[in-house]
């Protein structure tokens, strides 16, 4: 094998691992609660991820179009859009580990080195879905504080407020759970070489800079949901207040009443 066409997709925001692993009918080569990774015949390789991740190696237009046909059955909250990208493997022999844009070149093929390609375009797709989540969020909010600034008050429901305190709590949740951020893969622990491929990909998706992006993006819609809930709450205790005054007033007026008649 000279190379090898490595493409990801994220399709839905969960896929069925334990019942997808039940009626595939081909034995993993890796098999966990997050992940699957099949080695099938003919050079062709399978890494799909709970978190709504497939990851193929060696597929053609039409195998492609398959097997993405047959996965979908475990898909579990599909996504309007798709989100992909596809990175090369190319096999040089004798030649050292070099990295570009959107390739790497190796000496040496193996299982592992595909595993690890596999999981940074996956992460990098991910990534890709869980920035644009984020931006979404907080254009939502954007209206919100321009109201703010133009009139010195806003109209939002608390509905509104607790669908987006609870879409950037899920989206935090979902990148610390199912993204290795910070941590190395096991595999590569004791391997140099698995180790150079595992930081030269990292360098090249940038997954880390990348999060902290989304990560300040989504800081920035807690601020401003706090900032709403505050004013919220002291239009609420303003309301109420007025209501205790009136009140007062009303039973000021039956007691006068009362003493003149």
């Amino acid at each position: 094998m000279s190379h090898l066409k490595i493409e990801a997709f994220q399709l839905a925001e969960q896929i069925n691992i334990r019942k997808l692993r039940k009626e595939f009918k081909v034995e993993p080569t890796i098999a966990s609660v997050y992940e699957l990774f099949y080695v099938l015949e003919e050079g062709k390789f399978l890494n799909v991820f709970n978190y709504g991740i497939v990851v193929l190696g060696g597929y053609n237009v039409l195998e492609k179009s398959n097997i993405l046909k047959f996965l979908s059955q475990f898909y579990d909250k599909n996504i309007d859009k798709e989100y992909s990208d596809d990175f090369l493997v190319e096999v040089k022999p004798n030649e050292k580990i070099a990295f570009k844009h959107n390739s790497i070149s190796v000496p040496e093929l193996n299982e592992k080195v595909v595993r690890i390609c596999m999981l940074h375009v996956g992460q990098s797709v991910a990534m890709d879905y869980y920035e644009s989540l984020s931006y979404d969020i907080l254009e939502g909010t954007k209206q919100f504080t321009e109201q703010l600034e133009k009139y010195g008050k806003i109209k939002i429901p608390k509905k509104d407020l607790l669908r987006f305190s609870l879409a950037t709590l899920n989206i935090k949740n979902s990148i610390l759970d199912n993204l290795y951020i910070l941590d190395n893969p096991e595999s590569v622990w004791d391997d140099e070489y698995l180790s150079k491929v595992d930081q030269g990909l990292k360098d090249i998706f940038e997954i880390s800079i990348r999060f902290r992006d989304v990560d300040y993006r989504l800081r920035i819609v807690e601020n401003n949901m706090k900032l709403f809930t505050d004013l919220l709450q002291h239009r609420e205790s303003s309301f109420l207040e007025w209501i205790v005054i009136v009140l007062i007033f009303i039973e000021i007026i039956n007691i006068f009443i009362e003493k003149v008649f």
